[in-house]
Formats: C-alpha cells, sequence, structure tokens
C-alpha cells in the first residue's frame, strides 16, 4: 500500500516526549535506537545538524504504544518466521 508520508518536525517530536513524560533515553528505547544522542538527532531543529524521522520508525513507536502485548506478540513473531532474529529487553 503506498503513502505518501511527511515526517513530523522535532517540535512535534519533542511535544510527544513531553506529553508521554519520557526521558530521551526511553523515547530513543521507543524508537529502538541505539541511545539518546540519536533520538536528539530528530528533535534538532536545525535541519543542518537534525534529522527526518522515518515512516517505518515512526511507525515502530506508535505500535509499541499501541498495541497490547498479545498482538505486539503476533507481530514479533511472524517477524521470526520472515527470518528475523529479534528479542525485546525486559526492563
Amino acid at each position: 500500500m503506498p503513502i505518501k508520508y511527511t515526517p513530523p518536525s522535532p517540535e512535534d517530536l519533542s511535544a510527544l516526549k513531553n506529553s508521554l513524560r519520557k526521558t530521551g533515553k526511553e523515547m530513543a528505547e521507543l524508537a529502538w535506537l541505539a541511545g539518546d544522542q540519536h533520538w536528539r538527532k530528530y528533535t534538532n531543529p536545525n535541519p543542518d545538524n537534525g534529522r527526518q524521522m522515518s515512516a517505518q520508525m515512526l511507525f515502530t513507536m506508535a505500535a509499541l504504544l499501541e498495541l497490547d502485548e498479545a498482538m505486539l506478540n503476533r507481530i514479533l513473531a511472524r517477524m521470526r518466521a520472515m527470518g528475523a532474529t529479534i528479542e525485546l529487553d525486559s526492563e
């Protein structure tokens, strides 16, 4: 299914972080990023130093926020069936 995608602005992502009351590290984990320094690239308002969030990354964040554990486990099982090795930390 083709989509037209405009990424959220750095301000939108900062507002999301604030509304969720999460730290940069927690947002990085939600986006499956290596660390909060990577999250800051998406919230940097300077276009020369910032980065736009891909639709796939935003989809991952939305899925982790919205899906219940059973549905998330079904999706992870499907990913594994497609050949992926994936484990979520139990923190």
